[in-house]
């Protein structure tokens, strides 16, 4: 048996979570049958989705079982092996975060090639988060050549690569929007974008017309509630909105109000359509292949907010819901 530790769900949340909601419990794992592997964790990913997923309610993913160690993304060191495709010493990617050691079935993991990128690339832009802007930008709301993007939340994981790409993808103007004058400030000097709102500078609906007076052609949603109306107030005739999150409303005790302008969707004959990301693993090799490159020319930019240990993990989740994250919020163990 090996010695660890493990963050547990203690209570559903009530609106926003609270630190009571975590209990950080000392266990051991066993030692690996035939085929399993015994992994180190390195690095884990903190998520907004994973809010919903505290709710006892029926969604795409079942909700965290209460008492059972929470679950999600990470990185880690194989140190014990019964299965020769994963050897000791492989880094893996896999889905048993918020613990130290976990045993798994070698089908679990994925052996990560860090020859190029480090390691915790792998939970962000090499990850579903990137993979995210990817999907969004090329099947869901397709950027054409000459468009004008809209991005929310665009200094966190999706959207601080979702810029970048929409130019590679052809973009010619790209707008974000982020809270405070310091993210607004990488949006621009970081992350490519031509244009930042700080949308706690003023209303975004305003701060939106006046930087895209013609309209957008395409929003690449992670916000909802007031930024969700702003889009679909200055969508241009065929323009697209890719629905990736709402963090706006995720700790909501009543339903969020819709936007009230949605018959500009009538008229201006656009399309509004909700993604789950697992909908689109199947572009994963591609997307790695040229992330991967990216990463290594220096031509994708990324950042990263680290807490350290998993004793932080809670408060590292607590602070990326309220926006306390630049990039990709992460938790070294």
């Amino acid at each position: 048996m090996t010695k660890t530790r493990e963050i547990r769900l203690a209570a559903r949340p009530v609106g926003e979570p609270r630190l009571t909601d975590f209990d950080l419990v000392a266990t051991e794992v066993p030692e690996p049958g035939e085929g399993q592997v015994l992994v180190r964790n390195t690095w884990m990913s903190v998520d907004p989705y994973m809010r919903g997923r505290m709710d006892d309610i029926e969604s795409y993913i079942p909700p965290f079982r209460l008492g059972v160690a929470l679950e999600g993304s990470a990185v880690g060191e194989v140190i014990a092996s019964r299965a020769p495709e994963v050897p000791v010493g492989a880094t893996v990617v896999h889905f048993a975060g918020w613990r130290e050691h976990v045993v798994l079935d070698a089908a679990a993991v994925q052996i990560a090639d860090t020859a190029e990128v480090p390691a915790e690339a792998y939970l962000g832009a090499l990850g579903t988060t990137g993979l995210t802007a990817y999907a969004a930008l090329t099947e869901v709301a397709p950027v054409r050549q000459g468009d004008v993007v809209f991005v929310s939340a665009a200094a966190g994981a999706v959207g601080s690569v979702a810029g970048q790409l929409a130019r590679k993808l052809g973009a010619s103007r790209v707008i974000g929007s982020a809270g405070g004058p310091m993210k607004a400030g990488k949006l621009v000097e970081v992350f490519g974008y031509d244009t930042a709102l700080d949308y706690k500078a003023g209303p975004i609906g305003e701060q939106l017309a006046a930087a895209a007076p013609d309209g957008i052609d395409v929003y690449i949603d992670n916000v909802g509630g007031d930024h969700l109306e702003a889009a679909v107030g200055a969508l241009r005739v065929g323009g697209r909105i890719a629905l990736v999150g709402a963090i706006s409303g995720y700790n909501a005790t009543e339903p969020a109000p819709g936007p009230r302008n949605l018959y500009n969707l009538v008229t201006r004959e656009g399309s509004m359509r909700g993604m789950l990301i697992n909908s689109y693993f199947h572009l994963f090799p591609a997307w790695i292949e040229k992330a991967a490159g990216w990463l290594a020319d220096g031509s994708l930019r990324t950042e990263f907010t680290v807490a350290d240990g998993l004793d932080r993990a809670p408060d590292a989740f607590l602070d990326m819901m309220r926006g306390g994250n630049v990039g990709k919020m992460l938790v070294r163990l």
